[in-house]
């Protein structure tokens, strides 16, 4: 697998039942080191979810489709070796930041560099959209932000070799069984952020 061969495209509707399956394995089932399963079960998205996601025209969600050949112009399989959200979000203050979600990547080529590149990507594009954005030069700073389980300190250090840091807000995993069903009561949701422009 060459990681600089990694591409991404906006997801389409033909798109949910390969992410239905992508998202639901990378982070339910025991594959890959991403893996949510000793601490949550159950499903991870639904169809409807992700119908939702597509349809919202301030979500974007980047998919990383499997081809014949591994190239960007080959012919699609209909498998997805990864995604990520990027969710857009300007307050009446003119705060401006991106949530990050829905970060994952095929078991099989976790540990490749794959996930840095898809990360670096919508990073790249958060920034941008941020900035452009941007109503005049006084504007405050755009901060990317992206919640993470408690008890995954693995994740919590590969964010950080990334540049992002908690930033004190934190709450509850949510148990109203549209999340899946956590398997500890002290399972909450750490907030990170990283500053990306001044």
């Amino acid at each position: 697998m060459n990681k600089d061969a990694v591409f991404l495209r906006q997801a389409e509707a033909g798109d949910i039942g390969a992410l239905e399956v992508l998202l639901n394995r990378c982070y339910r089932q025991t594959e890959g080191w991403t893996n949510e399963a000793d601490l949550i079960g159950g499903i991870r998205i639904t169809p409807n979810e992700l119908t939702n996601t597509i349809a919202n025209p301030n979500h974007y969600l980047f998919v990383y489709p499997k081809t014949t050949t591994g190239e960007r112009d080959a012919e699609e399989t209909g498998e997805m070796l990864g995604c990520i959200a990027v969710d857009i979000k300007v307050d009446a203050d003119a705060n401006k930041s991106a949530y990050i979600g829905m970060f994952a990547v095929h078991p099989e080529l976790q540990g490749q560099g794959v996930g840095h590149q898809i990360l670096q990507a919508a990073e790249t594009f958060a920034t941008r959209h941020l900035q452009s954005s941007a109503q005049d030069a006084q504007t405050k700073p755009a901060r990317l932000t992206m919640s993470i389980l408690s008890h995954r300190p693995e994740l919590l250090a590969y964010y950080q070799r990334r540049g992002y840091e908690l930033n004190g807000n934190k709450m509850p995993f949510p148990n109203d069984g549209n999340n899946g069903e956590p398997k500890r009561q002290d399972l909450e949701l750490l907030e990170l952020e990283k500053i990306v422009s001044e």
